[in-house]
Formats: structure tokens, C-alpha cells, sequence
């Protein structure tokens, strides 16, 4: 029977090409099945382990051991307090298993056997074609439309089969069986029928690759396409770099007679492609992003990673474009969020802004309109860069001297111990209330109130993933407190 065993595995590995291992954890399962039914119990876990050198086989059933108080299934699970009577060292989550009579390997039902096998030999060819794919690093992937099927096409390419989903085309786009079609493989899933590549044929990854094919200096490194945004099927933007100084990256694109892009857009479906200079400054780069329009001036807030873009009232229109579509993908393209606006707006929001900063320090620094206007216009806009910024910088302001220096600096070094005491103690009292939950210690609640989590109806609100996200508590430890604070909803 062991030889039988043997001779059936290196055969099948041969006939279907795939590693021997492969057939065996098939034939693992096709046993596993057979011993679940001899023995009359389907809902027995069964697990089949094969010698890969003698072909001999042993059969265990297996349990998941699990607290006294979470038994639910006796086919699949065992008690704790059982548990240890076989093995003092067993913790919860932990397997027993206990020999089964194995069956006999001539009497499987060989249609089930056969099924079980061939299903799981035909994975691995499927798994195999796709790593062999996978390993050829390729991201555009030709075929055919094999058919469409609620308006997901299924594209053959070689041997293998893809999935471009109806929400992955490009507008207005109809595809047929038979059509040609490329698209960029977005990613893999894996599910219960194997591995399928998806595809896409909006990504902004698409159109980098069809560049990639029409322009021979990108793969030879002479080009570079630094990012690119799209509004598919109607206009797109991406940015290019020269890493050769004698090369025009704009007009390597375009091509001769606009060729290349032409081509590029012809597979879009007629999508207007705008090519951009990219550059260091970023400043620069939005402004030749949102080239047509002219801009008078950018001020940068690097904190909030956002631009206020000023141009005249004839330029708004067109800096914004259709629907807002200039400045959309401008601000996708360089990775800022971009607010265009005139001069009469941007000089109505300085006004705003300078009116919340002046109330500030004559507020907080107790000082008159005019000490604040000065603050103002030498750049100062918070409390920490008057108590922080050096001294001597503060100097060379020449409507202060030493001692009005020394005194806003003190008076903003309280401002702002002031401020963390009165938070501080808001954290505290929060904490108190998260305290009185059962299972809670002061360290964690602490953790919690600094993050905004103040009350045990906030944190019952939360999702694990949430919670783990805002404080950094491991998943088993946020959905224990979360499952706490929800506890009096179920009673």
C-alpha cells in the first residue's frame, strides 16, 4: 500500500508538472475525508500526515482546546480542564490530538479521492502559471476578452485568465468578445477559487506604463515619470524628469508630430494627456501643473501640506477648470492640496488670519494692537515661536529692546505652561471617569484621554481597528476594552 502510494504521487506530479509535495497534501485531504466519514462523524477535524520517504500514513483526530466557559462543539473542541489531563502544559488555542484507525487506502471511494485531488492539483497549476507570470515582473497585461459577464470582462492572455471589473474601464468604454485590450494589473486575489489578477484601466499606474512602451528613454533611465493623476477617459497630467540635460523631457513624450502621446492616447479613448515639468521645488512644480493658468503667487503652509494659489480674476476659470478639474489633478499630481484663489480673497483671508493672531497675543501676552501688529509683521504667528525662537532674532527687531524681549518671551513660556496644565488636568478628570470601567488601569486610561477617548461611551464607539490606530494598544488588548465599554448595552 506504501508503494501504492508512492508510485501514485510521482506519477500524478509528472502527468500535471507540479511538485511532488503538492500531490501529497492533496492526498492528505482526500484521506482526511475518507477517515471523517468512516468513522460517521463529519464534523470531525482529521488530520492525515504521509511519510513522504515510506508512504506510510497515520490518521489524528484533532481538537482546539478553548476555555470551560467558550466549549460550544465536542467534535471539535476540548475543555481546558480536559485538556490538561492529557497534557499539564496545554494553554487555550492550543490542538490535542488523539491516533486514529486509519482506513484503507485500496477501499476509498476513488471518485471523491479523485475530485479532492485533481481539484487541488489544478490550484497549483493555476498557482504556479501565476507566480511564473508574477516572477516575469510584468504590469501590463494584453489579451483578449474572453467574455463579459455583468460587465466584468474576463481577459485570456496566454495561459492565463484576468479580471477587468466594470468599475476599473474607462467611461463610455464597451468591450466586446474578441476585442484586444491592456490593462495594468492593480493587484491579486487570492480566494477560493485560486488566484485572480485584477486589473484596471483607470489606475494612474496605466498610463505611466503606456509611456513606459512608447518612450524608449524611460526604460533606458534617460526619462523619468515622477507621477501622474487622471480623470479617465477625459484628461490626464503627468510629470516628467530628465536625468540627461540634453534631452527635452516634454517634447521626448510628445514624440515626433505628437506620435507618441497620440498613441498613448489612443488606447485611453481619446483622454487629453497633459505633460508636466516636474521639480524639486514644489512651489514650481504647482505652478507648472496648473499650467495654462498663469499664477501670481503661492503661499506655502507646510504644516497642513496645502498651497494657496493667488492668481488674477481673468486666470480663476481656467486655473480652476471644468468641475474643478484643472486643480484636482494638479493637486494629485504634486501630492498638495491646492486653493486657488484672487487677490482680493487672499488678501481678505491674510486679514482673517491676522485678526485671530492679533487677538492671540493681546489675549494671551497681555499686550496692546500695536506690540501684536509688530509680532505680526515680523512673522510671528503662535504663541511657541515668540517663547522659543532665539533671542538674538528677536533683537533685531528694531521696535524692541533686550527688556520687552525677555518680558513677551516670559510671558509666552506661562502662556503656554498655563495651557498644558489646564490640559493636563482635563486628561486626569477624563481619566478618572474611564477608570470606573472593569479591567481598566490608570496607565491606559491615561493613553486614552490624551488621545481624545474621554468617556466610556467614546471608546464603546470605536472599532478595534480604530482604537489600535489612535493609541498603538494591540488588537486583542483595544477589542477587550471595547467589548467592556459595550457590555451594559447588552444587558
Amino acid at each position: 500500500m506504501s508503494k501504492e502510494v508512492l508510485m501514485l504521487v510521482d506519477a500524478l506530479a509528472r502527468e500535471k508538472n507540479v511538485d511532488p509535495d503538492i500531490v501529497f497534501v492533496a492526498l492528505e485531504l482526500a484521506l482526511a475525508s475518507a477517515t471523517r466519514k468512516k468513522h460517521g462523524e463529519d464534523d470531525i477535524d482529521v488530520r492525515v500526515k504521509i511519510d513522504r520517504e515510506t508512504g506510510d500514513f497515520t490518521s489524528f483526530q484533532v481538537w482546539r482546546v478553548v476555555n470551560d466557559a467558550d466549549w460550544l462543539s465536542e467534535f471539535q473542541e476540548m475543555p481546558m480542564s480536559q485538556a490538561v489531563l492529557r497534557n499539564p502544559d496545554v494553554q487555550p488555542g492550543d490542538t490535542v490530538e488523539e491516533p486514529l484507525e486509519p482506513v484503507d487506502f485500496g477501499r476509498i471511494g476513488a471518485q471523491a479521492a479523485k475530485q479532492v485531488i485533481f481539484q487541488k492539483i489544478r490550484d497549483a497549476e493555476r498557482e504556479q502559471i501565476l507566480n511564473d507570470f508574477l516572477e516575469r515582473k510584468e504590469s501590463l497585461v494584453t489579451g483578449t476578452v474572453k467574455r463579459v459577464d455583468r460587465g466584468n470582462a474576463i481577459i485570456e492572455s496566454g495561459r492565463i485568465e484576468a479580471l477587468l471589473p466594470r468599475d476599473q474601464m474607462i467611461q463610455r468604454e464597451n468591450l466586446r468578445v474578441g476585442d484586444r485590450v491592456r490593462g495594468y494589473l492593480s493587484r491579486v486575489e487570492r480566494g477560493g477559487r485560486g488566484p485572480q489578477l485584477i486589473l484596471s484601466r483607470v489606475a494612474p499606474e496605466f498610463i505611466t506604463k503606456l509611456f513606459e512602451l512608447e518612450v524608449p528613454e524611460i526604460e533606458e533611465g534617460l526619462l523619468e515619470i515622477k507621477s501622474a493623476a487622471r480623470d479617465p477617459g477625459i484628461r490626464a497630467k503627468i510629470a516628467v524628469k530628465s536625468n540627461d540635460r540634453r534631452l527635452d523631457p516634454i517634447g521626448t513624450c510628445v514624440g515626433m508630430r505628437g506620435s507618441r502621446v497620440q498613441a498613448v492616447t489612443a488606447e485611453l479613448g481619446g483622454e487629453r494627456v497633459d505633460i508636466i515639468l516636474w521639480s524639486e521645488d514644489p512651489a514650481q512644480f504647482v505652478i507648472n501643473a496648473l499650467a495654462p493658468a498663469e499664477v501670481n503667487s503661492i503661499r506655502v503652509d507646510e504644516d497642513a501640506h496645502s498651497m494657496d494659489v493667488v492668481v488674477d480674476e481673468e486666470q480663476l476659470a481656467q486655473a480652476i477648470g471644468r468641475s474643478g478639474q484643472n486643480v484636482r489633478l494638479a493637486s494629485e499630481l504634486t501630492g498638495w492640496t491646492l486653493n486657488i484663489m484672487t487677490q482680493d480673497q487672499a488678501q481678505e483671508k491674510d486679514e482673517v488670519e491676522s485678526s485671530k493672531i492679533r487677538n492671540l497675543f493681546v489675549e494671551r501676552l497681555d499686550v496692546d494692537e500695536e506690540v501684536a501688529n509688530i509680532l505680526i509683521q515680523e512673522g510671528f504667528s503662535s504663541l511657541e515661536e515668540v517663547a522659543y525662537v532665539p533671542k538674538n532674532e528677536m533683537l533685531e527687531i528694531e521696535a524692541f529692546d533686550e527688556d520687552t524681549v525677555n518680558e513677551l518671551r516670559s510671558r509666552a513660556r506661562n502662556a503656554l505652561l498655563t495651557e498644558a496644565i489646564a490640559s493636563e488636568e482635563q486628561v486626569e478628570h477624563a481619566a478618572e471617569d474611564l477608570q470606573s470601567m472593569a479591567g481598566m488601569d490608570s496607565e491606559t486610561a491615561l493613553l486614552l484621554a490624551s488621545k481624545g477617548i474621554k468617556t466610556i461611551q467614546d471608546l464603546a464607539d470605536l472599532s478595534v481597528d480604530e482604537l489600535s490606530e489612535l493609541t498603538e494598544i494591540d488588537a486583542e488588548r483595544a477589542k477587550e476594552l471595547i467589548m467592556t465599554a459595550r457590555a451594559p448595552m447588552f444587558e
